[in-house]
């Protein structure tokens, strides 16, 4: 008896028109949890796959913001009550002075913030995914499209969905184990 799980199911599709009417195909037949793997941006195949708005933006709005006021504090601390030195009869936490500062603060924690939160919302790092047991995946970083199907899907069904795909132009489906 095997411990193995299906994944789902992988077809390979020779051009990005193909591919982009396969995933139009295939999410209008129901389907939520497919991916398109493909050598280069495919315009508009979000919009195919119905793939929703990443959050990553917001993640990198929330650091910068995050940078702005850790910095803002750092230095009011700093300045006005832990160390005060009066120069040239300035204030000791004049605002327009700490703007670079701010910037660099904001700029750095905007970069982290879109570095891990493209690794969180990627889930990587990941040193193994099932897609490549597929016989032709290597092809994907060259000149081929490839398409998936994960068993997840509601509406996923071994056969049905292996002959759905192949019914639609998909060549080397295979059916991937876990």
């Amino acid at each position: 008896m095997s411990d193995t799980t299906t994944w789902g199911i992988v077809a390979e599709f020779e051009s990005p028109a193909a591919i982009y009417h396969a995933a139009e195909k295939v999410t209008a037949h129901g389907y939520t949890k497919v991916d398109a793997h493909t050598p280069f941006p495919v315009h508009g195949m979000d919009k195919a796959l119905r793939q929703p708005e990443s959050g990553l933006g917001w993640i990198v709005v929330c650091c910068g913001f995050t940078g702005i006021c850790l910095a803002q504090l750092m230095m009011w601390w700093m300045n006005a009550h832990d160390y005060v030195i009066w120069v040239s009869g300035k204030e000791p936490y004049a605002w327009p002075s700490t703007i670079p500062i701010t910037f660099e603060c904001m700029v750095l924690l905007s970069g982290f913030g879109a570095v891990f939160g493209m690794f969180g919302l990627n889930r990587l790092p990941r040193l193994h995914h099932p897609i490549f047991q597929h016989s032709t995946i290597h092809r994907v970083t060259d000149d081929r499209f490839f398409l998936s199907v994960e068993a997840t899907d509601p509406k996923f069904d071994r056969q049905q969905t292996k002959n759905f795909l192949e019914s639609i132009g998909g060549k080397h489906v295979e059916i991937l184990e876990d």
